[in-house]
């Protein structure tokens, strides 16, 4: 278990395994250790030590899916709900503005003792239904012309800046 157990990255229908991969290695070199992947088309197998095995996510994640809890679920309200009722609050990602409330990413406060961020679909971001149950989305500032960044880039920064908040919260704590 790492410092940040209770913060868990939400996959919503990725449709590349190296693109979970990489999620994988980018949230275990920030010490979060859980990720929840939402598999409508059922992909992905439930047990995780099968999951574990797979050859494209042991090289996209370099090794790190052995050290990862993965929970795959095959809805976003099913994901939603086992989050709820374990007290998490569930916040997404979008350049859109397709969330009750939109903040962006450099004036967020992602401190909740139990927080999941949601990430969407490569090409179509997250679903209606996952943007009405976050409490709200994220949007990161983009300063050149595309509106916005692959799903591993997306899932870098703001895990990045969620882990940062996090650890300067539990220093000014002690």
């Amino acid at each position: 278990m790492t410092e940040n157990f209770e913060l868990i990255a939400v996959l919503e229908n990725p449709n590349f395994l190296m693109n979970i991969g990489n999620v994988i290695r980018n949230i275990n070199g920030l010490g979060v250790d859980r990720l929840f992947v939402i598999d409508g088309q059922k992909r992905l197998e439930d047990n995780l030590e099968e999951l574990r095995q797979r050859k494209s996510l042991l090289k996209y994640s370099n090794g790190a899916v052995k050290w990862t809890d993965i929970k795959v679920f095959t809805e976003a309200k099913t994901c939603f709900d086992f989050l709820n009722k374990n007290g998490f609050i569930s916040v997404g990602t979008s350049p859109h503005n397709i969330c009750k409330r939109q903040v962006k990413l450099t004036e967020s406060k992602l401190v909740e003792p139990k927080l999941a961020i949601w990430f969407g679909e490569e090409s179509k971001g997250l679903s209606k239904i996952a943007a009405e149950l976050c409490e709200y989305c994220l949007t990161i500032d983009i300063k050149g012309k595309v509106e916005s960044f692959n799903l591993s880039t997306t899932t870098g920064i703001v895990m990045y800046e969620a882990t940062k908040q996090r650890e300067k919260t539990m220093r000014n704590k002690v």
